[in-house]
């Protein structure tokens, strides 16, 4: 996974490390962002339309071994399952494709969250809303920093007033790909898509009384429970964009109508144990740009800055 080649997209994704780190006062050895995470394992098994779409290996072969992370947002490593500030829930998949030629293990990866909202269409953008966020304190005169970023920017208004319920289980929560790819078939056709990822066992939330009443460690107690007991379930899907569809900004919904691909089905079947998950945590960098034959990023800006982002912060994590 090699870090941009942008010096501006470097230097703007360690600006954002080191501001939402000191906005949320991230210890050493965590993610600036959806520090609080728990790893689980499983299989993927493609449906036939994917290996149509794509020559990507995952889509082809019988199974591939899949290793996942649900996560809580901010970068507060025990930030309660009952606080709102814990929403948008994460879901980053890692597909392992075997080794290459030369013996290197080889991946590919998929990051979603339980939006399909995303605040900005670029990370510089992404950078001034969180310097807002943090000098709007309760003693900051009005308008603040933040009402004045949001005056000016209604796609970011949009992601903060969206409604973002909390899961009864991550195994009962929806996630979204926010960036376009692309999936390149055998005859070099690339087809524009959003993945998206839905529960076996259908969406179920919880409104502000059932919230209360649930303990601060609900989700993480009972993902690990639940799978114990049965697979864990998700259908992974491809929206399928149609000719005009913005491909380039995240902040660009398509229509709901538009076609839904179904490309396979994630089993997760373990947890992590426990004295390993903190150790393959810090090392795990998840990628949000594809890097493997027969899936492409499209020339959304942010793709570029979420894996620099991702690279710089894990770096840091394994130095810690």
């Amino acid at each position: 996974m090699p870090l941009s080649d942008d010096p501006q997209v470097v230097q703007t994704s360690s600006n954002l490390v080191a501001t939402l780190k000191a906005a949320f006062g991230t210890p050493k050895g965590f993610r600036p962002a959806h520090a609080r995470g728990i790893l689980l394992t499983g299989s993927f098994v493609p449906s036939t339309t994917a290996g149509i779409l794509s020559t990507a290996k995952h889509f082809h072969d019988p199974a591939t071994s899949v290793t996942v992370r649900f996560s809580s947002s901010t970068g507060i490593p025990e930030i309660p399952d009952t606080d709102p500030n814990a929403n948008p829930r994460g879901f980053a998949i890692r597909f392992h494709l075997g080794n290459d030629e030369s013996g290197k293990r080889v991946h590919t990866d998929i990051v979603t969250h339980s939006t399909p909202f995303f605040p900005t269409k670029t990370g510089e953008e992404f950078l001034q809303f969180v310097q807002a966020l943090g000098t709007s304190g309760p003693d900051a005169p009005h308008p603040t920093p933040l009402e004045q970023f949001l005056a000016s920017h209604p796609e970011t208004l949009s992601f903060v007033q969206e409604s973002k319920p909390s899961p009864l289980s991550f195994a009962t929560e929806a996630y979204f790909g926010v960036n376009a790819f692309k999936l390149v078939d055998s005859t070099g056709k690339a087809t524009f898509i959003r993945y998206r990822v839905v529960p076996v066992q259908g969406v179920h939330t919880l409104d502000e009384a059932a919230l209360k009443s649930k303990d601060p460690n609900y989700l993480y107690e009972e993902i690990a429970k639940r799978v114990q007991e049965e697979a864990v379930g998700f259908k992974l899907f491809a929206q399928v964009a149609e000719d005009g569809d913005i491909t380039d900004d995240a902040t660009i919904h398509w229509p709901e109508g538009r076609q839904l691909v179904e490309l396979g089905e994630l089993t997760l079947t373990n947890v992590v144990p426990q004295s390993q998950s903190a150790n393959e945590q810090k090392h795990i960098i998840f990628d949000p740009i594809p890097r493997i034959k027969g899936v492409e990023p499209s020339d959304d800006p942010l793709l570029d800055v979420r894996a620099s982002v991702y690279l710089i912060s894990g770096r840091e994590r394994r130095a810690a």
